[in-house]
């Protein structure tokens, strides 16, 4: 069957190229000390980045099943699996929810939410989307747009308004209308300016005494073709906002898939979702395993 991994092995397709062609241009030679050193350059290379690649080899030479040229295959793809950790769930029960989404501008973080608020409302939840991101009237239309495409209603303020005053009503709102999972858009302006994360922390906080003991998931939208400039971006978001997951999206449109295994190595967050397209499905949960066997196939 047609799954979105399969989907994926094709969106990969820049990815897999520049990734396995790397792999299989050092494997290709006999089996010696000076595979490693190749294999290290070639993992760099792939926008793996120099803590994950030092990781993945240091755990490779260590491994004794590692002895030819298939096995040493096997054994990479094994320790890619490991460094993306285990797959995690969005912890949305009980209700109510909330989601807060984080992300710099243009990484696909309102098409993210639209893609999200689809899928659990397919999973027989009730939405409701807060448009906390009031500097820029476009997002909240875009929000809007959303809203009405997925079926969620959307609580929104003027432009300009206090972000914090929206995520405020729009709990309010989620209380008395027995919402399941709030879904909330913020602000994308350059993750270095200072005011940006204090307003992210404010409706941080807010969330928190609202919703005493529900569970909150703050989840990092990232695009995976920006490589390991992605990382420096979440360091920030990270220290300002306790973040609990990541989501990838652009992965269909980016040769450098291999930062996915930095992300997740060097931030040790989850990653919880992955996108792929436009389409509305195109928003699933992420599988280390399956994103492995994507990126490195054969052998």
């Amino acid at each position: 069957m047609w799954n979105f991994y399969d989907r994926l092995r094709t969106g990969l397709a820049r990815t897999r190229d520049a990734f396995a062609s790397r792999i299989d241009e050092v494997l290709a030679q006999p089996l010696s000390p000076a595979v490693f050193d190749d294999l290290e350059a070639a993992l760099i290379q792939a926008d793996v980045g120099v803590t994950a690649t030092s990781a993945i080899i240091e755990r490779l030479r260590a491994r004794r099943d590692a002895r030819d040229t298939p096995s040493v295959r096997q054994a990479l793809r094994a320790i890619i699996i490991e460094l993306l950790g285990e797959s995690e769930p969005l912890r949305i029960a009980p209700p109510p929810a909330a989601i807060i989404v984080l992300g710099v501008n243009g990484v696909g973080k309102t098409t993210t939410i639209g893609k999200l608020a689809y899928r659990l409302s397919r999973d027989g939840k009730r939405i409701l989307l807060a448009a906390a991101d009031t500097f820029r009237a476009a997002a909240i239309e875009q929000l809007a747009v959303w809203g009405q495409r997925v079926g969620a209603d959307v609580v929104r303020h003027a432009q300009g308004a206090d972000p914090a005053a929206v995520v405020f009503d729009a709990i309010a709102a989620v209380k008395a209308r027995g919402i399941d999972v709030l879904i909330v858009d913020t602000a994308g302006r350059l993750h270095t300016k200072a005011n940006l994360m204090e307003e992210l922390k404010k409706i941080n906080r807010v969330v928190a005494r609202e919703l005493v003991g529900q569970p909150v998931e703050r989840l990092l939208v990232l695009d995976a073709s920006m490589g390991q400039n992605a990382i420096t971006q979440a360091r920030t978001f990270k220290d300002a906002v306790d973040v609990t997951g990541l989501v990838l999206a652009k992965l269909d449109g980016t040769a450098r898939g291999g930062a996915v295994i930095a992300i997740a190595h060097e931030l040790r967050l989850p990653v919880k979702l992955i996108g792929i397209g436009e389409a509305l499905d195109d928003l699933q949960p992420f599988e280390p395993r399956e994103f492995a066997e994507a990126l490195l196939p054969g052998g």
